[in-house]
């Protein structure tokens, strides 16, 4: 009885400890600015405390530590680890006190710069609007684990994060603080182990309209501050390079554009808001009133002309800031130099002194892909060889938002849903894949967590064992709008594959499998309304959309 009654007091003191334990791992790690060297680290408690991080090239032992650090509650402190090797994976684990005993958190980890000819990868989301309920928190965990499990070595937020710019004039610094402070423990969750890149949407509301009143009150101001305070950007220095100006009201560099290299590939990321708009400043210039301004353009034309990596990836919210659509708006005003839909060529008159429209850059630099956000809705076009990409929502657990508000925008290849983009690069090609997110009720033996969307190859990709990874399946749909019947038609003349039709409530209407390249389909039986057909073959999928009125 005696050791019975030792064990369970050892057991409720156990129990006691680990529950205290527990409590006591309120924290977060967001990590960013990655480089060759160094990383920074940004760590947040909600109980003040001491820690330090301990790292090492070993999953089994640490060589180094960082010193010990006092922190208060609820305040984030940067750690920068430098001295680091290139091109070398790290194991880190933070030692922090609980009860005045240091405890290690679980391991986590990071890469340095890749060197030339190394393959990698990298993720893109956009547009999480959990600020305004048009994104769903269980569903961007979705979206964060499926990231989590691409294993990449950093992902982009391509804005329209923190918001909120729908009351520009009553919103607080506090407001402002919560926005920001809301989003640590979700990129917490992974961002421990994958760099964060901040892309500036249009809802953080950091542009030079609302930058004008009342400084430093406002909202441009307040909002810089906060993202700068909870989110390590980059900013210029021998590693990246970007904005130079410095902005008061203890902003310094405000981290809003930047590139740099990784592997094979230039990364650059513009800001469209934070500008210069001519004649009149109003929250949404629009046609040329819309511009990256002198610096930000000069900074681009330099940054890709003295590139001389294989590939060249360009970021953006949105082409134009606040319009809708991809390269059926790259042709116009700054962007492409055309002023009306007649085709007049008007560039020089209206930036005088300036190279090239923007788009004529990329097609000279040979720029890889742009890729946006801001149009919630998967979209693939391609213009005089440069690829131009929408990307998804990353919580919308309608899967149909910026499908049925934005898809006719585009001209090409649109899908619905919500997720991820994929990003692998090799010294041989670039594969980009849409990675689907579902809540698990809604994989109903029709979609799966984590299937693709859509895929797009940029030249040769094989895998480790030299077989060529096979391109998605294409094919066309007739006619659209469809009455009785339709016809499956793909590029070639292999067969289609498998092929589902789901409805617009996600229910499955048809499902069957085609050896030919060419399959027609009753649909004198399907009631009115939006239709989906999927095409599933080699691992790879595709999605259109298809009216049934009779």
């Amino acid at each position: 009885m005696k050791k019975l009654a030792q064990a369970l007091l050892l057991f409720a003191i156990l129990l006691i400890f680990s529950t205290t334990k527990l409590s006591a791992q309120n924290y977060n790690i967001i990590l960013g600015r990655p480089t060759d060297t160094s990383i920074t680290a940004s760590i947040l408690f909600d109980n003040s405390t001491s820690f330090y991080l301990e790292y090492g090239i070993n999953s089994t032992t640490y060589s180094n530590q960082t010193s010990t650090f006092n922190i208060s509650a609820g305040v984030p402190m940067e750690v920068d680890i430098k001295a680091l090797s290139g091109d070398t994976k790290y194991y880190y684990r933070m030692q922090y006190k609980v009860n005045g005993v240091f405890t290690p958190s679980p391991q986590y980890s990071f890469h340095t710069q890749r060197k030339a000819g190394s393959t990698f990868t990298f993720t893109v989301e956009s547009d999480e609007h959990l600020y305004d309920k048009k994104g769903v928190k269980n569903m961007y965990n979705v979206t964060l684990r499926n990231q989590a499990a691409d294993n990449p070595d950093f992902m982009f937020s391509l804005g329209d994060i923190f918001g909120d710019d729908h009351y520009p004039f009553t919103i607080t610094s506090g407001g402002l603080d919560s926005l920001h402070k809301d989003y640590r423990p979700f990129l917490g969750s992974i961002c421990h182990s994958i760099p964060f890149y901040v892309c500036l949407g249009n809802h953080e509301g950091e542009n030079d309209y609302y930058q004008s009143f009342n400084a430093p009150n406002n909202l441009c101001v307040w909002g810089t501050q906060w993202r700068q305070y909870y989110y390590p950007n980059p900013y210029p220095n021998k590693f990246y390079s970007g904005n130079t100006q410095i902005e008061p009201f203890g902003i310094g560099y405000p981290e809003n554009y930047y590139a740099w290299t990784w592997g094979d590939a230039l990364f650059v990321v513009l800001d469209v808001y934070r500008t210069e708009c001519h004649d009149s400043l109003v929250p949404k210039p629009t046609g040329w009133n819309w511009t990256l301004g002198q610096a930000q353009y000069n900074w681009l034309k330099t940054t890709l002309e003295n590139s001389n990596s294989k590939y060249k990836f360009v970021f953006a919210h949105h082409l134009r800031g606040q319009g809708r659509g991809g390269v059926a708006m790259a042709t116009t005003n700054e962007w492409g130099g055309n002023q009306n839909t007649n085709g007049n060529y008007t560039f020089p008159i209206n930036r005088p002194g300036w190279a090239k429209p923007i788009h004529k850059l990329f097609v000279d630099n040979k720029v890889t892909m742009f890729v946006q956000g801001h149009d919630h809705v998967f979209a693939h076009e391609v213009l005089d060889s440069i690829t131009y990409i929408s990307t998804p929502m990353a919580a919308d657990s309608t899967y149909e938002i910026g499908m049925l508000a934005n898809a006719d925008a585009y001209v090409s290849d649109t899908v619905d849903g919500t997720g991820h983009l994929r990003f692998t690069v090799s010294p041989d090609c670039v594969k980009m894949d849409y990675v689907k997110a579902y809540l698990p009720q809604d994989t109903n033996g029709v979609h799966k967590n984590r299937e693709i969307g859509f895929s797009k190859t940029i030249g040769t990709c094989k895998t480790s064992n030299g077989i060529y990874i096979p391109s998605k399946v294409k094919f066309s749909i007739q006619p659209n709008p469809a009455n009785e019947n339709i016809l499956i038609k793909g590029t070639s003349n292999i067969p289609l594959g498998k092929i589902t039709i789901v409805n617009a409530l996600g229910e499955c209407v048809w499902k069957g499998e085609s050896k030919d390249s060419v399959l027609n389909i009753p649909t004198h039986n399907f009631n009115n309304g939006l239709y989906r057909i999927s095409i599933e073959k080699n691992g790879t999928s595709n999605t259109e959309s298809i009216i049934i009125q009779h």
